[in-house]
């Protein structure tokens, strides 16, 4: 008996692997947190099978998404990423990706971690909606305008709504899965 997945992935066998094992899993922990905004940051603009694709690269390219490490980047950094041909190579995402590292390592200054920081947008237990289509998802709420008001009052960059909304998606803030996907009773 086939399994149904939601429509937003089936076809692909990588974006099927990121769906049935990642995708709307709830993340607590910082690091895989900055991971998950840093490559929603490099895909504004384009399709997030493009930066899935280009995820390993990514990894080895920003150390392993260590933020302390990107906080620290200098011109040299931005300078040999923009060779990088494995990654997006975006001048203004790359030293977004900077400053954002900064502002992630205040926001764990402050709440004790970014996870405590970010749950706490959803008083630390999911949305569960109920989709019975992929395409009635919003690609923004009220609380992710609300959320990304906040990331940029506190120096995020690339960091808009429909940014932060695939964020929440994606690291299970909100359950979009599809309510006769496998996966929606699972996360």
């Amino acid at each position: 008996m086939e399994i149904h997945r939601c429509g937003w992935c089936k076809g692909d066998p990588l974006y099927e692997a990121y769906h049935d094992t990642e995708w709307g899993v709830p993340v607590k922990d910082d690091t895989r947190l900055f991971e998950f905004l840093m490559l929603e940051t490099f895909q504004a603009g384009l399709s997030w099978i493009t930066i899935l694709k280009k995820r390993e690269n990514f990894r080895a390219a920003f150390d392993s998404f260590d933020y302390s490490k990107i906080a620290a980047y200098g011109p040299a950094d931005v300078e040999r990423l923009l060779m990088d041909s494995g990654i997006v190579r975006n001048r203004l995402k790359i030293l977004a990706t900077i400053s954002n590292a900064q502002a992630f390592i205040k926001i764990r200054e402050e709440f004790g971690s970014f996870s405590q920081y970010i749950w706490g947008f959803v008083d630390h237990k999911p949305i569960r909606n109920s989709l019975e289509h992929y395409k009635n998802a919003p690609s923004s709420t009220r609380l992710s305008d609300s959320l990304s008001k906040d990331l940029k009052k506190r120096g995020f960059k690339f960091v808009g709504s429909t940014v932060v909304y695939a964020h929440m998606q994606a690291t299970g803030m909100v359950n979009d899965h599809e309510i006769d996907c496998f996966r929606y009773d699972e996360v």
